[in-house]
């Protein structure tokens, strides 16, 4: 036991306070996120949408999303990392506050293409400004301190927004564009004119990897196979925002507030236990074996879901969903780092991005129309068949990078 309470004390040292602040920012941030959990809930049961109508609503979000990574990564390039999230955590706030004013398919696909896109400017960005403020040799714990942070913003957020959604849905986004704005303020004003470790970073990063200095990620055939695998895993890992809370509201007949406890629970898992479990697989496993064992589980976290069991294996499956992304997602965003440099990280998180908001795109829609055509048995089948998949491509190609 003290061994492993060491670990998890060992597993904070050495980070920077610059990526606190960062984690601080992304923590406010993600405290409102309220909306994007509960918009398939409010579609289907305020709005009186249908299924397939949900579905492509949301798939919207992921039209918007591809923009706005691709945005993303050129604007870093181009400006930087700061302007670029600044200019995308402040436009968000006003996009939030007039999402509710539209009720209509129509209007609001093109109310979520627009949030997504300026939403979204923000992630190539924000992956390369904690690249810059870490200290190279605790990149992996540096990127997981800001996705542990995301997570409990996220447990705090889906929790809250139960109880809100059961008052008034509208107080979701007015909630959820407050805390944005919040998050821009901090982020606006620590990090004007902060110096980072970005030479130290490049300098290791291109010894490492052999890669050239300039070399454009959209011109790196491995990454971009990489990529491909990656976006397969994000397809079916986010289920957790369409699929699942609509599973969890027609076949258990959960209602809002226990939808958000759920929710809330993968956040708080993932917050107790990232920096723990990353830490402990930088010391025993390779970043190949973390992205292949990571990729097998959110398989399993789906297909489990197949037992009848009742809400308990609701909480297993989400358990093991949270274990998946801890192993995947930190370690997928170092690959991208240490195969790129200061002049062309803007594309290489772009494309990192990018896997994540073409499963924006994909995700709803094929999990929306195989459930209501097939059952949601079925997708689970379909989601374990493609990590499977995931899984077996990470295998053969990470041996050659």
């Amino acid at each position: 036991m003290n061994k492993l309470w060491q670990s998890y004390l060992d597993s904070y040292r050495g980070l920077s306070q610059p990526t606190w602040i960062l984690a601080l920012v992304m923590l406010i941030n993600r405290s409102g996120a309220m909306v994007i959990p509960f918009l398939g809930v409010y579609m289907t049961s305020k709005l009186g949408f249908e299924l397939k109508e949900a579905g492509i609503a949301l798939s919207c979000f992921g039209v918007g999303a591809i923009m706005g990574s691709l945005c993303g990564g050129w604007l870093t390039d181009k400006i930087g990392h700061y302007l670029t999230q600044s200019i995308s955590l402040f436009l968000s706030v006003p996009v939030f506050f007039m999402l509710p004013l539209f009720t209509s398919f129509e209007s609001l696909c093109a109310a979520i293409i627009v949030l997504s896109f300026i939403t979204e400017i923000f992630r190539p960005a924000n992956s390369a400004s904690v690249s810059y403020y870490a200290k190279p040799e605790n990149l992996t714990r540096a990127f997981s301190l800001n996705r542990m942070a995301l997570n409990l913003g996220f447990s705090i957020g889906p929790a809250l927004g139960g109880f809100l959604a059961g008052y008034s849905y509208s107080l979701l986004f007015y909630v959820n564009g407050t805390m944005v704005g919040l998050a821009g303020i901090v982020f606006l004003f620590y990090f004007r004119g902060k110096k980072g470790n970005d030479a130290l970073l490049t300098n290791q990063a291109t010894v490492k990897t052999q890669q050239p200095a300039n070399k454009s990620a959209y011109r790196d055939v491995k990454y971009i196979f990489f990529t491909l695998f990656l976006t397969i895993y994000a397809t079916c890992f986010f289920q957790l925002f369409n699929s699942l809370p609509i599973f969890y509201k027609q076949v258990h007949l959960l209602n809002e507030i226990n939808i958000g406890y759920i929710l809330a629970f993968s956040g708080l898992i993932v917050f107790g236990l990232e920096m723990i479990v990353v830490h402990l697989a930088e010391a025993n496993l390779t970043i190949r074996q973390n992205m292949v064992f990571g990729t097998a589980l959110c398989g399993a976290a789906f297909v489990v879901l197949i037992a009848p069991l009742g809400v308990p294996i609701l909480y297993v499956s989400m358990f093991l969903l949270c274990i998946s992304e801890i192993l995947v997602m930190p370690f997928s965003s170092t690959i991208g780092v240490n195969r790129s440099s200061s002049e062309n990280r803007g594309s290489y998180m772009a494309l990192n991005a990018l896997a994540f908001s073409i499963a924006h795109v994909f995700s709803p829609l094929f999990s929306t129309t195989i459930a209501e055509n097939y059952g949601f048995n079925t997708l689970w089948i379909v989601t374990g068949v493609l990590i499977a998949l995931a899984s077996l491509g990470f295998f053969v190609l990470m041996k050659k990078m």
